[in-house]
């Protein structure tokens, strides 16, 4: 006999009290917290529970009572669908002001370290269109909104070019407008759907593994470049035929990308790194700008998706580093060696230490290009690469920043941190959590000096916070 389904409770006119992780917010209804989507501190809601643990519930706002003065009103069509910008509901001074406490909350609730007070958050000037990067995927597969459902609407194909369903590997909601990136975004992706579409294209089927078109890529610069590449499954010559079909389709309608490039990926997963890009047309690399400096963009290349508020955060960088014209400066995680070409003039010798081989040869570039000789990069593990030996050979660091994955950095690297003994450090990350860990561990010789959130993805809930350390006098 089938176990019956416990039914799930609702709560009744529930005040929403705070944001928590994930975009969501906060309520707690007597011991029980609860996590909710799509609301904002002062919503008063009706709170169907979805999904229900011991301390701790997941539910969905069914009914408003009242509205939170802090809210605003979404502009996206796709909002609460596609799953990004989930914080559309807020209004962005208060997104602001909440990714300040959630940085606030790390560093004294997980680092628990002595800390000043905290400089405001610098905002992002551009609130939409600021990303320089976006990826979108083709799907046979088309996600139906619960709208579509209820209306019974039929579709002549069931193709979609946008965004994986949050939970669905293998459905895709057709984006017909984006705001993340510029309106050639949505110029070119409904284009090319659209295009795909006329000359019967088949689009990627992620169970069987079947289809032509995979992905496609947009990257721009601040110089008015444009890339976009194609990533297809190709098995047979009809198949490199409908390809080029497509990219010469680009090619005539959209003489603004000046990168066009594909990429025939018949794995199992979108990952390129280990295949040949193909460039079709116009050049295989794109040039970003920043104070007169200049970085060459790859297709594989990593690059600060927000390129004008990533300037602000590199300038709030090498405020923090004060260099003189003396200083030896580490640069660790350097990627494509950004920060170290930004603060190089300002140093006699900067050292960058990466793990990506192919970032390192466009740092490689980046050095060359901007006519610096005193950068030096190194591949490898950072905790592999950064030992004694290495520091004993390539000298004491008077700086270092550090700009680490989500994940923080590995106890050994903090180890050799503390071994080489630097005047300061400048902690730039994207995860608060993960930085105050380190913090607490760098507590015993170094003191924090100055800590500046920086908010690089505005209807998001993410932040990155940039902290200074500095070297305890008795030490």
């Amino acid at each position: 006999m089938a176990r019956k389904k416990k039914e799930l409770p609702l709560l009744e006119k529930v005040a929403i009290t705070g944001v928590a992780a994930e975009g969501k917010a906060l309520a707690r209804v007597n011991d029980l917290v609860v996590f909710v989507p799509y609301v904002v501190p002062g919503d008063v809601v009706d709170l169907q529970v979805r999904r229900k643990k011991h301390s701790y519930a997941e539910a969905e706002a069914v009914k408003f009572y009242e509205y939170s003065a802090e809210r605003a009103k979404p502009f996206c069509k796709h909002y609460g669908v596609c799953g990004g910008c989930k914080w559309q509901c807020l209004a962005y001074e208060h997104q602001l002001k909440y990714k300040q406490q959630q940085v606030y909350d790390a560093l004294t609730r997980i680092g628990k370290v002595e800390l000043p007070e905290i400089m405001p958050i610098l905002g992002s000037e551009q609130i939409c269109e600021y990303r320089n990067k976006l990826e979108f995927t083709f799907s046979n597969k088309r996600w139906l909104t619960w709208e579509e459902v209820a209306r019974n609407v039929q579709y002549d194909n069931m193709d979609a070019l946008g965004f994986h369903i949050p939970g669905a590997f293998d459905k895709v909601l057709d984006i017909e407008e984006c705001w993340l990136m510029t309106g050639l975004n949505n110029r070119l992706r409904n284009g090319i759907r659209d295009f795909a579409h006329r000359e019967n294209i088949p689009f990627y089927d992620l169970r069987s593994h079947s289809g032509v078109l995979r992905s496609m890529m947009i990257r721009t610069s601040t110089t008015g470049e444009v890339m976009l590449l194609l990533q297809a499954r190709v098995e047979c010559d009809n198949d490199m035929v409908q390809l080029e079909k497509v990219l010469q389709y680009i090619a005539d309608a959209f003489p603004e990308v000046t990168s066009l490039l594909y990429v025939v990926n018949n794995k199992c997963n979108d990952t390129f790194g280990d295949l040949e890009v193909v460039t079709y047309k116009g050049t295989d690399v794109i040039y970003e700008e920043m104070e007169g400096l200049r970085f060459k963009v790859g297709p594989k290349s990593f690059y600060q998706t927000n390129s004008r508020q990533a300037y602000n955060l590199y300038k709030v960088a090498r405020e923090f580093a004060s260099l003189t014209g003396d200083e030896v400066v580490y640069d660790l995680y350097t990627g494509t060696g950004t920060i170290a070409n930004f603060v190089a003039s300002k140093a006699k010798k900067v050292i960058g230490i990466e793990y990506v081989e192919d970032a390192i040869v466009d740092a490689r570039v980046n050095a060359e290009l901007n006519g610096f000789d005193n950068l030096t990069f190194f591949a490898g593990d950072m905790k592999d690469i950064l030992t004694r030996d290495f520091i004993n050979e390539h000298g004491r660091p008077d700086v270092i920043i550090t700009d680490p994955p989500r994940a923080g950095m590995h106890e050994d690297v903090v180890s050799t941190i503390l071994f080489a003994a630097p005047k300061r450090i400048v902690y730039v990350s994207c995860n608060p959590a993960t930085q105050a860990r380190d913090l607490q561990l760098l507590d015993a010789d170094y003191k924090v000096a100055a800590v500046r959130p920086v908010d690089m993805f505005p209807h998001t809930h993410h932040v990155e916070n940039v902290v200074l350390l500095e070297r305890r006098s008795d030490k």
